[in-house]
């Protein structure tokens, strides 16, 4: 059964150890504009699936990232998200990969749910086996007359 927010509001979620984020829910909305992100349109032709899925994850980080914890300049001092910095923390492998886990991978999930159907438990065709079989030998033809 799918579970609708009808909320709709941010909520945290803990990226690495010590830094979490403060995230839109992923809407189509949100994922429309991403995908319109001139990081994603600016991609050459024939650009490699990992390319693409780190600009399309950097789209949605920073329109999704409304605040973080845990996330410092050089000298230690707590900065506020922005684009640029949205990407740097993008850029660390295990962030880039909770993101993907934490927050993309939810919605895609959900997106192969729909297009799964489950084997109905009756009907005309519930427990029908095959009865065609294949020809062993030359096939018989009709006598002509």
């Amino acid at each position: 059964m799918l579970t609708l927010d009808l909320t709709n509001a941010p909520q945290w979620c803990d990226l690495i150890p010590g830094v979490r984020v403060r995230l839109r829910p992923l809407t189509t909305a949100l994922m429309v504009s991403a995908r319109g992100d001139p990081a994603i349109a600016d991609l050459p032709e024939g650009a490699a699936t990992e390319e693409a899925a780190i600009a399309m994850a950097k789209a949605l980080a920073r329109r999704a990232i409304l605040a973080w914890e845990g996330i410092g300049d050089a000298d230690g001092s707590p900065i506020d998200p922005s684009p640029e910095a949205i990407d740097a923390l993008l850029d660390i492998w295990p962030a880039f990969e909770a993101f993907q886990t934490q927050y993309v991978a939810k919605a895609l999930l959900l997106d192969a749910e729909k297009n799964a159907s489950a084997p109905l438990p009756n009907g005309p065709s519930a427990g029908a086996t095959a009865t065609a079989r294949p020809v062993q030998g030359p096939v018989p033809t009709a006598p002509q007359g």
